[in-house]
């Protein structure tokens, strides 16, 4: 029989308002944060909003969240049989779900430059 885990998840946008749902995810020893994000999405929720590009090898960062209050990259945060609470950074505006505004105040003027703003 397979052990499922809860994960706590933050969702909706700073405009409506964030709340937590919770999934079961099927739980194996080592899998990270991530991988559970990934399952719950593939086959529970494929609305869930979330950061990554482990798989196209770039230099991430993007999966950057708030586990159990601390801050980490969801790929190496390990998964335990407790589950987890997942939230989005802190002090970052909230695009949706887990995925946050994290352009650095001068990107965001280059970017608006660019724009012709």
């Amino acid at each position: 029989m397979t052990q499922l885990v809860s994960l706590s998840v933050a969702r909706g946008t700073e405009e409506s308002g964030i709340t937590f749902q919770n999934f079961d995810v099927p739980f194996t020893e080592g899998m990270s944060v991530l991988d559970a994000l990934i399952w719950i999405r593939a086959n529970t929720d494929p609305s869930l909003a979330m950061r990554y590009s482990c798989i196209n090898a770039n230099a991430c960062k993007e999966c950057s969240v708030m586990v159990d209050g601390e801050v980490t990259y969801a790929c190496t945060a390990r998964l335990t049989p407790q589950g987890a609470k997942v939230e989005p950074l802190e002090g970052k505006t909230v695009v949706r779900d887990l995925v946050t505004d994290i352009l650095p105040s001068k990107e965001h003027l280059s970017a608006l430059f660019k724009k012709g703003r």
